[in-house]
């Protein structure tokens, strides 16, 4: 992996430490629900199969990038199929899944509708649909990453299109996360502040991406220089699944098919 890999890739990585920690409870809190059979949607660089596989009887991991560690995933989790493919549609048949999980994934989707539709169609009757994906309001800035980002009503507005219920629930932090979020978002105005023409929001988004990408990891790195102690404290246990409000950092929705 690059020395500067991208920053839309959670990883273990010190610097990722705010990220990753609030990530792994989104894995440790679906696994709670999962059973039967289980796909994943969005593999990333995998570290959450070793969470949520244990708990499926077969589990499906799908992303349009293969793990570079995937020979060290298959011994984590025998039960684990890795396949590629690029979303909207979905390559399976309809009524196989009896969960799809989905993490920080949706925002990326042109074609969101489409792709919530596809989960439905893939879940059996009763299955669930468990995604998160950033809350809008606690955005510190553009990013041309993503194609849109979700308040709660929206996000409950798109499930509810196919799905028959929907648990609206979210990710919080207690103060120590919230002393990281605040140094963060002071680092963001620092970088932002030479933008006076508000290009941020003006220039097409996959222009951004590069430069955001780039200024993103190392805002983090100088966050994990100047707050070592504060970064690397962070723990999973300091976040927590409370009813999605603004001041959550992601939104985590549990989405039901009609039985």
């Amino acid at each position: 992996m690059a020395d500067l890999h991208t920053a839309e890739r959670v990883s273990a990585e010190a610097s990722d430490n705010f990220v990753f920690q609030r990530s792994l409870l989104a894995y440790c809190a679906a696994a709670e629900r999962l059973s039967g059979q289980v796909l994943e949607i969005g593999t990333g660089t995998g570290y959450g199969i070793r969470v949520a596989a244990p708990h499926a009887e077969r589990f499906v991991t799908l992303d349009k990038h293969r793990p570079a560690n995937l020979p060290e995933l298959q011994r984590q989790a025998p039960n684990a199929e890795f396949r590629t493919a690029t979303v909207p549609p979905l390559p399976f048949d309809d009524n196989t899944f009896d969960f799809v999980i989905s993490f920080q994934v949706v925002e990326h989707i042109e074609q969101d509708a489409l792709f919530v539709q596809e989960v439905h169609r893939v879940l059996r009757p009763g299955g669930r649909f468990i995604v998160t994906t950033p809350n809008a309001p606690m955005s510190l800035t553009r990013n041309p990453w993503h194609v849109r980002e979700y308040r709660a009503d929206e996000l409950r507005a798109l499930l509810q299109g196919p799905f028959a219920q929907v648990e609206m629930l979210g990710v919080t932090g207690n103060d120590r996360v919230m002393a990281y979020y605040e140094r963060n978002r002071e680092g963001v105005r620092r970088i932002t502040r030479f933008d006076w023409f508000d290009l941020q929001h003006r220039l097409p988004r996959r222009l951004l991406q590069l430069p955001y990408d780039l200024l993103n990891r190392l805002n983090r790195r100088r966050l994990l220089r100047q707050n070592r102690e504060l970064t690397t404290a962070i723990r999973m246990e300091d976040y927590r699944i409370v009813p999605a409000d603004d001041r959550c950092f992601d939104l985590f929705f549990v989405a039901e098919k009609n039985a």
